[in-house]
């Protein structure tokens, strides 16, 4: 059972449902306040035999805006009544939420300074504050390149700094690698931020997800599991918010299925929306690694263009896509990489996609409000 509270409510309110909580056996309680642009809520979660437990003497209580029985396992992250917000936060001066779209365009895998340099350059350029870093690649083959580790990240946050970046969406794979990006953050005078990406195939690891989830500095970026379903992969996020981190973007990156031939694997797009009804989580769309390739369509565009377009009419708002300087020499993942010179002209598809996906939504009179035109920049809060 759920307890919502009205917003920016005063601790006095939650301390008055703990304390009527305690009088049902069988029934603990976990707080948890979730801080938006604006407001703040707390929910007060009542936890074990509860099925007794009346809605009622919660309901009277001043304050309580909401009192909801939660059936779905994924109880923090859920959207358990259609007129829930989602969860949007703020990390180094850029706001998550649905209310505009930012792009995390970058290299997969970290090779050289000179790449980063003219990525980070070319972001600058085109008013994109935000990127992806790989630093520690998990790989199939442990004979393929496995990223430059810890040894890049000094030069990688002070590239970052020095262009204007905000915020680095960079994947671990052990905790120590998130002790690895403090320290170097550090040591660099916090030029930047960085979000922890959990890769597909951490998906189901435990014990990392409980790490990620402890910190509260850093949000996360959970990558659906590439082999398992979607109720799974939500499952498995619920282990970040429970550790105490709500601050999460669910992305969707493809199914691994030969069915998704001749793409890489089979695009998963069309869940953005169930992934919105769902949950209260910003959802991003990565298509680069559902695609994994570089063919044009009759149209002139990419696919890749193309599913990016799916994944926003849907509502998505982030993207994480692979660019390189010389995708013909990247260390993973080249034939996917799109070249800078396609990067003004992909923000402006974003923009554009973003724009028309507005006006869809006031044509159609939908219950959810809109998102304001002025805010469908593809990188800007």
């Amino acid at each position: 059972m759920i307890v919502t509270l009205e917003p920016d409510a005063p601790e006095s309110r939650a301390e008055a449902v703990v304390r009527l909580a305690a009088r049902y056996p069988g029934v603990s309680v976990q707080k948890f306040v979730f801080r938006g642009e604006s407001i703040s809520i707390t929910e007060v979660h009542l936890i074990g035999s509860t099925r007794a437990v009346p809605t009622e003497p919660f309901e009277s209580l001043p304050g309580v805006r909401k009192v909801v029985r939660v059936s779905r396992k994924y109880r923090l992250i859920g959207r358990h009544h259609p007129d829930a917000e989602t969860h949007g936060f703020e990390y180094n001066g850029v706001q998550f939420d649905e209310k505009r779209v930012h792009v995390f365009a970058g290299l997969c895998a970290v090779d050289t300074r000179e790449h980063v340099a003219k990525m980070m350059a070319a972001l600058e350029q085109a008013g994109i504050r935000t990127t992806r870093m790989g630093a520690y690649k998990p790989r199939t083959s442990p004979y393929d390149f496995q990223g430059l580790g810890k040894a890049c990240l000094p030069w990688v946050f002070e590239l970052a700094g020095k262009h204007g970046i905000k915020v680095i969406a960079m994947e671990v794979t052990d905790a120590r690698h998130i002790d690895e990006i403090n320290t170097s953050l550090a040591a660099a005078g916090d030029p930047t931020g960085v979000m922890l990406q959990i890769g597909t195939r951490n998906t189901q690891n435990f014990e990392l997800l409980k790490q990620v989830g402890q910190q509260k500095r850093f949000p996360v970026l959970f990558k659906r599991g590439m082999g398992i379903s979607l109720e799974e992969s939500l499952n498995a996020c619920e282990y970040v918010a429970s550790e105490g981190n709500p601050n999460i973007v669910f992305c969707l990156r493809g199914v691994k299925t030969h069915l998704g031939d001749p793409h890489r694997n089979l695009v998963d797009f069309s869940h953005v929306p169930v992934v919105r009804r769902q949950t209260r989580l910003p959802v991003c769309i990565d298509p680069s690694h559902a695609v994994g390739r570089m063919d044009n369509a009759p149209d002139g565009l990419p696919d890749i263009f193309h599913v990016v377009g799916q994944g926003i009419i849907a509502g998505a708002s982030m993207v994480l896509i692979d660019f390189h300087p010389r995708p013909d020499e990247a260390l993973c993942d080249g034939p996917q990489a799109l070249e800078l010179s396609t990067l003004p002209r992909f923000a402006r598809y974003v923009e554009s996609v973003r724009l028309a996906y507005a006006g869809i939504i006031r044509e159609l009179g939908a219950a959810a409000a809109p998102p304001p035109a002025s805010s469908s920049e593809p990188s800007a809060a």
